[in-house]
């Protein structure tokens, strides 16, 4: 199945076709609206002519977080997330040999593929979780345990960016999380 998460064609076959961007996407997915933060790993392939991890691990820093955060930038604190996409493509090339699809392709559990995930850089517990889910919605990645590990975000809806598959399932996505938002700030003002 073709990636739609971006609602950017280009930047969506950039996300189906490898594995690191898709990887990549989901870093730069916090504080900034998902279908940009996904359309992130195109904006630098269209820049630095290569998503090869080798290749963005080594870039100069300076020139690489230039280069991230020109306008359109990857990412609203795009100089601080070209560090960490720097620090992502290290581990991936040294714990996977420069291949990011080793990361749940060699997993053989749910539990192996939450505790890889949350061992690489800028991937707490929901992120680890949510792409859990984007695999397995999305790509069939199913590790037995997978359900367990993802929590919530396996369930059938439309809870996080691992269940858009079009415009319509953003938007509601996209209300739901505004629903989930606005429920815990009327919670908390309770207690």
């Amino acid at each position: 199945m073709a990636i739609q998460i971006a609602q950017d064609p280009a930047a969506d076959q950039v996300l189906s076709a490898d594995p690191f961007a898709l990887l990549v996407g989901m870093l730069l997915d916090q504080q900034y609206p998902m279908e940009h933060a996904f359309r992130g790993p195109a904006k630098i392939l269209d820049r630095f002519g290569t998503l090869d991890p080798a290749a963005i691990a080594t870039a100069e820093p300076d020139a690489f977080a230039d280069l991230c955060a020109t306008p359109p930038a990857i990412h609203r604190y795009g100089r601080s997330m070209a560090g960490r996409v720097q620090a992502l493509a290290q581990v991936v090339v040294e714990e996977y040999d420069g291949d990011a699809s080793r990361i749940w392709t060699d997993a053989k559990s749910g539990e192996a593929l939450f505790a890889r995930l949350t061992a690489l850089p800028g991937y707490g517990e929901q992120k680890a979780k949510i792409f859990v889910a984007l695999l397995a919605k999305q790509l069939d990645v199913k590790p037995r345990g997978w359900t367990t590990v993802s929590g919530d975000y396996s369930k059938k809806g439309y809870r996080s960016v691992a269940d858009v598959v079009d415009a319509d399932s953003l938007k509601k996505v996209r209300d739901f999380k505004k629903a989930a938002k606005a429920k815990a700030k009327a919670e908390s003002g309770r207690s």
